[in-house]
């Protein structure tokens, strides 16, 4: 199962019935790479506190949530996100929240903002939405750009700006934070609108909203450009929610990849980032044993 399809999927649970979801699809998992057992780092008796981390429940599709949950709970971590309504009360029987909730069934990945005629369908179900998230304790909702198709990137940002402005008074009454993703839009989601961080930024701006930010997939923006700590620094305060995962395969980020993620996540430390770090990488090898060892790569 892919992020798409598990969200996807949850949303039309809770919601009952849910607009097409057109499936995309990630790279096969590469061959397992087994880590060095001298630069692979072990989790100490408590984690150290700084860094809020959680775990993305669709990477592990073929483990019942509960026992992702119980696991999650037993490393220190304090959320499973992207998670539907229908799931949040899991998390939480495990003292877990759900970081992020998953997306509303009107706005998948392909379909968003970027398109004046989705305002109304998407407002209608985020207006249903924020307060359950509220009273569930969930500090953010994710939201999408949508697909291109054909949308200059101004008038995707125009398009955006004014629908997300009809929704973040709302947000910002209830103290539910909207993050929309960065994805790119090279290998997992072609034409994906949200692709480049000086678009989601100056998308921030514009809304002008302490209750609208972005979410920084750091795997999909190594690919789109790089320069992954000099973004994060220099664009902290735009930032609500960060992801993992490792480049190139979307896989461990052990050192079987190119990105450093202690060296990321002391950047988040120094700038203060209060946020949580979402761990999306998928398993090639004991999905349980790769998330221990992410936590204690990320736990700066």
């Amino acid at each position: 199962m892919n992020r798409r399809d598990f969200i996807a999927s949850s949303a039309a649970l809770a919601a009952g019935s849910a607009l097409p979801t057109l499936a995309v699809g990630h790279q096969p998992p590469a061959p397992p790479v087994p880590s060095s057992p001298d630069t692979t780092p072990s989790l100490p008796g408590k984690l150290k506190g700084n860094i809020n981390h959680s775990v993305c429940a669709w990477c592990y599709g073929g483990m019942p949530l509960e026992k992702l949950c119980e696991q999650a709970a037993s490393i220190g971590m304090k959320s499973v996100e992207l998670l539907g309504e229908d799931q949040w009360a899991t998390a939480k029987k495990h003292g877990l929240t759900c970081a992020v909730a998953g997306q509303v069934r009107t706005n998948p990945i392909h379909r968003g903002w970027n398109r004046v005629e989705h305002h109304d369908s998407i407002l209608a179900d985020l207006e249903a939405r924020l307060p359950k998230v509220k009273e569930a304790g969930i500090p953010a909702q994710i939201v999408f750009s949508g697909n291109r198709k054909g949308v200059t990137d101004e008038a995707g940002l125009e398009a955006c700006a004014a629908g997300l402005k009809r929704v973040t008074p709302l947000a910002e009454k209830l103290g539910v934070t909207l993050v929309m993703e960065l994805l790119n839009s090279r290998v997992d989601h072609k034409d994906y609108q949200c692709d480049r961080t000086p678009w989601g930024v100056e998308l921030v701006r514009r809304v002008g909203s302490p209750r609208f930010k972005l979410l920084y997939d750091v795997y999909h923006m190594q690919i789109m450009e790089g320069d992954v700590i000099r973004t994060i620094r220099d664009n902290i305060t735009h930032i609500g929610h960060v992801h993992t995962g490792g480049n190139p395969g979307r896989n461990e980020i052990d050192q079987s990849q190119e990105l450093n993620y202690g060296a990321i996540c002391r950047a988040l430390v120094e700038k203060r980032y209060t946020g949580y770090v979402g761990q999306e990488f998928i398993p090639t090898r004991d999905p349980i044993t790769s998330l221990r060892e992410a936590v204690a790569i990320c736990d700066i």
